[in-house]
């Protein structure tokens, strides 16, 4: 089961956290500004990755850069805790399924990206 995760397409799952976040009346700008906030890829990084239709561990290793306040995502995703995950990759992806749920759980964007003291 965990090869078939790390093999399946980003961009057939990409859709999927679209339409949890719009379910709940959040938006695809701010499902991607959270991808593009985790893995460092810009807007049309992250529109080639999906064209290209890479796997879960391709879009991640070639992921610009994880964003270092990833280490504060904790909490349960599909019942196991975040922050006890051990595969790297797998935790890569359990953080965006993290801050995706998040999202459409309704927590204001400076939460998701892990902002602190900004006043804006």
């Amino acid at each position: 089961m965990r090869q078939n995760i790390f093999k399946m397409s980003f961009s057939k799952v990409y859709p999927l956290y679209l339409q949890k976040a719009e379910k709940k009346k959040r938006t695809k700008e701010e499902v991607d500004t959270i991808i593009c906030w985790l893995t460092g890829y810009d807007e049309q990084g992250l529109k080639n990755q999906i064209a290209a239709e890479k796997d879960f561990e391709a879009f991640f290793q070639e992921a610009p850069q994880i964003n270092p306040a990833a280490s504060e995502i904790k909490g349960v995703v599909c019942g196991v805790r975040v922050e006890e995950i051990q595969d790297p990759l797998m935790h890569k992806i359990r953080c965006l399924d993290k801050l995706i749920d998040e999202l459409a759980k309704g927590k204001t964007m400076d939460k998701i990206l892990r902002k602190k003291g900004i006043s804006q």
